[in-house]
């Protein structure tokens, strides 16, 4: 994953829910599936085995983070160990050939908890990080990308 694909990612679980966590999760595998399947046109093996194996550390995740004491999560485990399984597959072989039954479930998954996570008020899961506030601001020859902290002690004139 590029540097800003992981900075994107980053402010987004600075600001996310829980059920929000899980769909970033998601976005995270299949943007790792993504760049692997992308990494073998280019003939880059090494690049295509560490796009998977972050694949891969991902579904480790949301395996962990299952509550067994609902019956639903013998199910994703399920799911999660049939995509692992897809995903060791294709580094075994050095092919990504399985890669495309493990982008199914993941999307699948992620559309059902993407829909959780629009009905989920509950709020940031993390405290006291920063809130982003995004903007843009031209300057001489460029366009700057610029975001303040509305809590910030230290913005405007001290008298």
């Amino acid at each position: 994953m590029n540097k800003e694909a992981v900075q994107y990612f980053t402010a987004r679980v600075t600001q996310a829910s829980r059920s929000e966590l899980v769909v970033i999760l998601y976005e995270m595998t299949l943007a790792r599936i993504e760049e692997a399947e992308r990494a073998y046109r280019d003939n880059d093996l090494n690049e295509f085995d560490r796009e998977l194996k972050g694949a891969q550390r991902n579904v480790s995740e949301l395996m962990a983070a299952l509550d067994y004491r609902y019956k639903i999560s013998y199910d994703l485990l399920s799911l999660y160990i049939y995509v692992n399984k897809n995903i060791i597959t294709a580094i075994i072989r050095q092919n990504p050939d399985t890669l495309e039954n493990a982008k199914t479930v993941v999307k699948k998954l992620l559309g059902g908890f993407k829909e959780v996570s629009d009905a989920d008020k509950s709020g940031p899961m993390m405290r006291n990080a920063q809130q982003l506030y995004a903007g843009l601001t031209y300057g001489k020859g460029s366009l700057n990308e610029t975001f303040i902290d509305p809590n910030s002690k230290s913005r405007g004139f001290i008298a």
